[in-house]
């Protein structure tokens, strides 16, 4: 499997928008803009200004958002989450531990400690209801 399948597609090519594309990257989303045309989701006229691009595409940058307001075709794993996502649940739990140390030591830190866990609980549900969703593009 290329490594283009690994990836999300949406987003793959903002990862480094200067590197210039190849024949066979070019060749793999004009085919992926056929299959979506194929399936009803693009219209002649958005897909022969979409492969034009596609075809045209001199770097990686040109060939971004393409493929913005489509959905992951049936094919193409999920994209893998990030790092940083599950780093902010390890945290949480440690500060959840540390508040319930602190608590049994002392019980003057207690609401700055809970303040501080109830803000980053907060923050990462935020952030999960904010990600870009695979199905709704």
């Amino acid at each position: 499997m290329s490594r283009r399948h690994q990836t999300d597609h949406r987003s793959d090519w903002a990862i480094d928008p200067h590197l210039r594309v190849s024949d066979a990257e070019r060749n793999e989303v004009s085919e992926r803009l056929s299959r979506h045309f194929a399936d009803g989701r693009l219209d002649q006229v958005e897909f022969s200004a979409r492969l034009d691009r596609a075809t045209g595409a001199i770097t990686r940058g040109d060939l971004d958002g393409l493929f913005a307001d489509l959905p992951r075709l049936s094919d193409e794993p999920a994209p893998p989450r990030s790092r940083g996502r599950r780093l902010v649940p390890l945290l949480l739990i440690v500060l959840l531990v540390a508040v319930g140390v602190q608590s049994v030591v002392s019980l003057a830190h207690i609401p700055w400690l809970l303040l501080v866990a109830v803000g980053l609980l907060l923050w990462f549900r935020r952030g999960r209801r904010h990600a870009p969703s695979d199905s709704g593009r």
